[in-house]
């Protein structure tokens, strides 16, 4: 797959996209944008697991401000609408788990796309703000929907009023993100368990992004429900079979994804 903004690359199972607009750090454009959109479907029908992250010093410095968006101009609902939508749609609704390793500066939407994947692995010299304010703006591009629910009311008011610089630690202690690594070990980490992923039982894991993603809007006996349903889907994969019989033989399973 050949891009202008990022580079793409599918190895073992494994989808990898790397945000390459170095010069402004990896600032979402409309190109970045849509091309992102395409690599994540893509990746959703090739591969088993995803992950993105960024080259350079930053993962994502946000909205690039030279791209069109000028302050009393811009129609910023159409490019929410029509631009970032579709992008955030498209990874929220990826049927495999998707990675964001986080490998520096995440501002602004940068954040939002960040926290758009299933898990977000930083490394510790990264760090994460909601500058929109800054300039004027209010968080958008899912940010009011994500930050409280993973960090609560008073934390998310707090980051998005102030927009204060969060370290990886911080944010990681928060509940913001999964986890914060080294440097030096970050690259090989974040590899390590975008392989676990994508070498697992993908059936599941789907499963699990379905009731996770579903438990805030259900009641109790709802997620009751829609765990039975779910489990019996998986109860009846090549993969659920394996995992048993190697646990029996107390060996390392092998599974296909099916």
């Amino acid at each position: 797959m050949n891009y202008e903004t990022l580079e793409y690359s599918l190895d073992a199972n494994l989808a990898i996209i790397r945000l390459s607009r170095e010069t402004v750090m990896n600032a979402l454009n409309t190109q970045m944008r849509a091309e992102i959109t395409h690599a994540v479907k893509h990746a959703g029908q090739t591969a088993r697991a995803l992950v993105i992250t960024g080259s350079g010093k930053a993962f994502c410095s946000g909205q690039d401000l030279g791209d069109g968006v000028h302050a009393g101009k811009a129609d910023l609902e159409r490019v929410l609408r029509d631009e970032y939508d579709p992008m955030l749609k498209a990874i929220h609704k990826c049927p495999i788990p998707t990675i964001a390793a986080v490998n520096g500066a995440t501002a602004g939407a940068g954040v939002s796309l960040a926290l758009a994947f299933d898990v977000v692995i930083a490394s510790k010299s990264a760090f994460f703000t909601l500058a929109f304010s800054k300039i004027g703006l209010m968080p958008d591009a899912g940010a009011t929907y994500k930050i409280p629910r993973l960090v609560g009311h008073a934390q998310a008011m707090g980051m998005s009023l102030f927009g204060d610089r969060i370290s990886a630690d911080a944010a990681a202690q928060s509940g913001l993100i999964y986890e914060a690594i080294d440097d030096e070990l970050f690259e090989d980490h974040w590899k390590n368990r975008a392989q676990y992923l994508a070498s697992g039982p993908t059936s599941a894991f789907k499963h699990i992004k379905t009731a996770m993603n579903s438990s805030f809007d259900n009641s109790f006996e709802q997620q009751l429900k829609l765990e039975a349903k779910l489990q019996n889907s998986c109860g009846k994969t090549r993969d659920f079979q394996e995992g048993v019989i190697a646990f029996l033989e107390k060996r390392p399973p092998n599974f296909e994804g099916r």
